[in-house]
């Protein structure tokens, strides 16, 4: 009876050794878990927000594309298929945002017939003190511009790691060139007077990503290539990079959004808050 009793001991002092080892791990599973679904919850909720305070029945509205554009559009289809909202019609920024307004059933019209819109909601790849944008990492930059410069509201929906004190360092500048002696405007605008010294990388693979993952040329919707600008330093006057870039024969456009925004709505670790311009 000893025997057996100083067993029964042993087992139940070894398995009190493991118990906290198996609780600790599922801890910091949940709490990685708790993680992510709070980003996710944020992107959701400056992405619904953006929809909710801007967007009012009978407006013309321009759908912009990315991960935290993608709750906006998401959001809009909700709140007509609820008849919250009535007499919507949107412009997409992609095929892609195309697509999922085309599954929630949103009325989709183009510029050619609607010039003039209401509000344009869209998420950026940097934000600088002045409001100041790039954007394109998803290869969307030229319907984006062309259908953003068109409304009366461009309401931007980042997260917090897209705040910076100047443009280029943190995220590559996105150029969009004719597919025609490419290699020849990618030497061009590595050389204009405010960008030089920049680093030009044609995009490779998808046109979506600005990560290579393919061996071949990326192709954007409208059938362009796209040359990524790195840089070491901030930009020191985006406006006037914008102006060289654009008169650069070859280019079809830009990542730089200077002057556009009206509001940026950003998802944090401590909510949600709003900068206006």
């Amino acid at each position: 009876m000893k025997l057996i009793a100083a067993a029964i001991t042993l087992l139940a002092s070894s398995a009190t050794a493991f118990a906290p080892v198996k609780v600790a791990q599922q801890s910091r599973f949940a709490t990685s878990s708790m993680l992510m679904a709070t980003q996710d919850e944020l992107k959701q909720q400056v992405g619904y927000k953006a929809v909710d305070d801007y967007v009012k029945s009978g407006m013309v509205v321009g759908l912009g594309t990315g991960s935290t554009a993608y709750f906006a559009v998401e959001r809009l289809g909700q709140k007509l298929a609820s008849g919250e909202l009535k007499d919507i019609v949107a412009i997409p920024t992609s095929v892609r945002t195309k697509e999922q307004a085309e599954e929630l059933k949103i009325p989709l019209v183009t510029l050619d017939t609607h010039s003039k819109l209401d509000v344009a909601i869209d998420g950026a790849d940097e934000v600088d003190p002045d409001l100041n944008l790039v954007k394109g990492g998803g290869g969307a930059l030229l319907r984006e511009k062309m259908v953003e410069v068109c409304a009366d509201k461009f309401i931007v929906i980042v997260d917090e790691s897209k705040l910076c004190d100047g443009l280029g360092p943190g995220f590559p500048l996105p150029v969009e060139i004719t597919p025609f002696c490419h290699e020849h405007t990618l030497r061009l605008i590595a050389n204009l007077p405010t960008t030089k010294g920049c680093e030009a990388i044609l995009r490779m693979g998808s046109s979506s990503t600005n990560k290579p993952d393919g061996d071949e040329i990326a192709v954007t919707d409208n059938g362009n290539y796209i040359v990524d600008l790195h840089f070491k330093e901030p930009i020191k006057d985006a406006p006037k990079m914008a102006m060289e870039l654009k008169n650069t024969v070859g280019v079809v456009d830009h990542g730089l959004f200077c002057g556009m925004t009206t509001a940026v709505i950003i998802a944090g670790s401590d909510g949600i808050t709003v900068k206006e311009a």
